[in-house]
């Protein structure tokens, strides 16, 4: 798998699974006992998630004037400060964002999302250790709903800096709390090929397809395993639908060139 391959799929899960709910921490702060601070903390609440709703629609001028108008409303409740960081990374202003995240945590460590999101935020810069960390300070919330997809991060951030086995680990994590998980399947997939044990990771595809619309990566992995087993009907099955469906990508451009790996 290439680095600009890893790169995409930490996109795709910042967008798909880790910023759908970035003011949903699991964690509420504490809630003032007079009616002004509680409203400030309502008001601060509803145009963080009016912010995150914008931001979902990639209206991101919009979603500014909102997570600003929130973080005035409030400058201590932590999700805001997690979105405005989200909203600053799109943005590409990289200093904003790393001053948003690390306020989101001053206010709130057990934030996971916020933990979350900065992990990913720092392994896109190539800062894998610092980003592990904070995928599995995600983790250490009790309250977190979405453990599986840190654990799918942790694992992605992994195998970036060379680490499979570890990143093995932190996919079959995922895999315990979610079996139908479609990006640990897939990676297990990818990686149980790249170890030789081509009848795993033909198992693991065969779920992924149960569960997710295969990508031209995933068809491409799948003809080359069926290939490695001599199973030619699912091989050619896999090549007709990477030259119909991604008649464009590079993995349909390996598949004419015959460059198998």
């Amino acid at each position: 798998m290439t680095l600009l391959n890893l790169m995409m799929m930490l996109v795709v899960l910042a967008i798909s699974g880790c910023a759908t709910q970035p003011a949903s921490s699991g964690f509420k702060p504490d809630v003032s006992t007079t009616d002004e601070e509680s409203n400030q903390q309502m008001r601060a609440r509803v145009h963080t998630e009016l912010a995150s709703g914008y931001y979902e629609l990639g209206n991101i001028g919009v979603a500014l004037e909102e997570i600003n108008i929130a973080m005035r409303s409030d400058p201590n409740y932590g999700p805001a400060h997690n979105v405005a960081a989200l909203i600053y990374t799109q943005l590409k202003d990289e200093r904003l964002a790393q001053q948003s995240f690390e306020r989101a945590l001053s206010i709130n460590p057990l934030d996971s999302d916020a933990n979350n999101n900065y992990g990913l935020f720092l392994c896109e810069r190539k800062r894998e250790e610092e980003a592990i960390k904070h995928f599995l300070a995600a983790l250490r919330n009790p309250l977190y709903q979405n453990r599986e997809r840190s654990y799918v991060n942790a694992g992605v951030c992994s195998r970036r800096r060379g680490d499979l086995a570890g990143a093995a680990d932190y996919f079959q994590s995922a895999l315990k709390l979610r079996p139908n998980q479609p990006q640990a399947l897939y990676q297990m997939a990818d990686i149980e090929y790249l170890r030789g044990n081509f009848a795993e990771s033909k198992s693991y595809l065969g779920r992924f397809t149960q569960v997710a619309t295969a990508t031209s990566e995933v068809l491409w992995l799948g003809v080359r395993v069926a290939k490695r087993l001599g199973d030619r009907d699912s091989e050619a099955s896999y090549t007709l639908q990477l030259r119909k469906n991604f008649p464009n990508s590079n993995e349909a451009r390996a598949l004419e060139a015959g460059r198998y790996k």
